[in-house]
């Protein structure tokens, strides 16, 4: 059975909506609060934490309840559908009452944006570990890697698609010399890019019949199902699966650490001790992120060559490898050089690597019919991290020292390489082929 391109990339709409939806979010939301609500730092800083707060118990939820949805268009359809059309009529309310609050200040008017802020981020939180867990539906176990890496292509390409559009319309020679910026034609757009890829998943994937298909083959191949029922009929997972998830998990959270802290300091530490500009820095990440896209399609097929545990491994070396050479760096200089490109590019390598094959992995020790309330339990741990890091690191930075950054970084990194030796369990079954035969999957 090989994987199905096009449908694939049709369900990877639904997380490229997403992507785009909280590129803009995280851009614009910042702004608005502290430009038109004239919001301290401190006060904007915890209303955006808001979105990773709730998600450690909106994403599990919601993914557990779609597991148990009998809806005739399937299982994680309908939160799609009623989640995306919710968030985007509460998206395009936000521009309104920031231009109304603009023209004539009033408290009422900041606590219904507030208000609506957060029945946004419950709208989006509805529905992202359902669409996640369609893909999983629809995709059968050793194919989800090579899936996955489709879907985060997606993603990011989601993010690059709102890029773009803000570049266009919202150039610094327009908005430099403005008292306020009017944003709904961002939010139109994206609210735009929102409701097209809702019609691309609704119209173009039939998630019943798809999953009828995996739950076929499923059936057919009952070794590479690992939960087995109990003495009630449900089905249980065995001690020694639930030992490698919770070392999977504990290894998903310690590379968030790792990585997202950089993610978070990097500039601010840039600028500090290599006495960088703010663009400069950003070019670093950039190339981290560019690296990643690069590497999400090869690190799907390197699991289907020589499983995922090792390729996950391969990238945490890589990426605990580049936060080692960052410190080197450090120590040997006090200045940019082009090293350091290839040093993040590297790096984004790593998290390719990692990002694309760990999810599937979760979602190999679990029943087809848990497959959304694990996506929920990986979001979990991944947004726990997310939270923590920037506070732990920032900390670290401001009463140890500047120079605790790739250290701590390289840490986490090296940790998650431990806790992932004792994952046993989740991975591919990789078979070696010859001649022909070694060609079947590149069509």
């Amino acid at each position: 059975m090989k994987l199905d391109i096009k449908r694939t990339v049709q369900m990877g709409f639904g997380f490229l909506s997403i992507c785009a939806f909280w590129q803009m979010y995280n851009a614009i939301i910042p702004l608005v609060l502290t430009n038109t609500f004239h919001l301290a730092e401190t006060y904007s800083g915890i209303i955006m934490a808001m979105d990773n707060v709730l998600a450690l118990f909106l994403l599990p939820f919601f993914g557990a309840i779609s597991d148990k949805c009998k809806n005739k268009m399937g299982r994680r359809k309908p939160f799609f559908l009623y989640g995306t059309i919710a968030a985007v009529l509460l998206m395009l309310l936000l521009p309104l009452i920031d231009n109304s609050y603009y023209a004539n200040p009033t408290t009422s008017k900041e606590i219904i944006f507030i208000g609506i802020l957060g029945a946004l981020l419950v709208a989006m939180g509805t529905y992202r570990s359902p669409t996640v867990a369609l893909v999983a539906d629809c995709t059968i176990k050793p194919l989800r890697s090579r899936a996955n890496a489709i879907i985060n292509l997606m993603g990011a390409l989601g993010g690059v698609v709102y890029l773009i559009v803000a570049a266009i319309f919202y150039p610094a020679s327009k908005v430099s010399s403005l008292d306020h910026v009017n944003y709904m034609l961002l939010f139109m757009v994206v609210a735009g890019i929102m409701l097209i890829s809702l019609g691309i998943v609704m119209l173009g994937i039939d998630e019943v019949n798809l999953s009828k298909n995996v739950e076929n083959y499923e059936s057919l191949h009952p070794e590479e199902n690992l939960s087995v029922k109990d003495e009630n009929g449900n089905e249980v997972l065995p001690k020694e699966v639930k030992r490698s998830l919770t070392f999977l998990l504990m290894s998903v959270s310690l590379w968030f650490i790792a990585y997202n802290g950089m993610e978070t300091w990097f500039t601010t530490y840039a600028v500090k001790m290599w006495s960088m500009a703010l663009g400069d820095a950003s070019v670093c990440m950039l190339l981290a992120s560019v690296g990643a896209i690069a590497f999400f399609i090869p690190s799907g097929m390197l699991a289907a060559k020589i499983g995922r545990k090792k390729t996950i491994l391969l990238g945490v070396i890589l990426l605990g490898g580049s936060f080692f050479a960052g410190f080197v760096f450090t120590l040997l200089s006090d200045t940019f050089s082009p090293v350091c490109y290839l040093i993040f590019a590297c790096m984004g390598a790593g998290w390719a690597f990692i990002n694309v094959n760990s999810l599937p992995m979760v979602l190999e020790m679990c029943s087809d019919s848990d497959s959304g309330k694990f996506t929920g339990y990986y979001y979990t741990f991944s947004m726990s991290a997310q939270i923590v890091t920037p506070i732990v690191a920032g900390w670290l930075l401001s009463h140890v020292g500047y120079m605790t950054l790739f250290p701590y970084a390289t840490l986490f990194a090296a940790l998650a390489f431990v806790t992932m030796l004792f994952v046993q369990h989740g991975d591919v079954h990789v078979e070696a082929k010859t001649g022909l035969e070694a060609f079947e999957d590149l069509d």
